[in-house]
């Protein structure tokens, strides 16, 4: 068997990454007030059919998983869909970039 060696997470890094969330529809505002207050987690629309459009922020991978693990264990959430995940360090993230439409 091949071993494959994997990076430890370092806290100069930092991850975001977007999900959908699927819900029953009678229970999508429940959710979505329950996902609001799990850390870094932060709810952009919410859909009576039952969606949710919500982003995460993390200093690693792990923190990033264990929070949809979260999300998909609560009461009425059909699934949660991992739809972008980005990471970079904090110094690149904190980095001020020109805007060209401002000179």
């Amino acid at each position: 068997m091949r071993v494959i060696p994997i990076a430890r997470e370092t806290r100069d890094e930092w991850h975001i990454a977007s999900l959908v969330v699927h819900t029953l529809p009678h229970r999508v505002d429940d959710v979505a007030v329950q996902v609001a207050t799990l850390p870094g987690a932060e709810v952009h629309a919410v859909a009576a059919i039952g969606k949710l459009v919500v982003t995460l922020e993390a200093p690693g991978s792990g923190p990033i998983l264990d929070t949809i693990a979260t999300i998909q264990r609560l009461d009425g959430v059909i699934n949660a869909a991992l739809v972008y995940q980005a990471a970079d360090t904090l110094e690149a993230m904190n980095e001020e970039l020109p805007d060209a439409h401002c000179p």
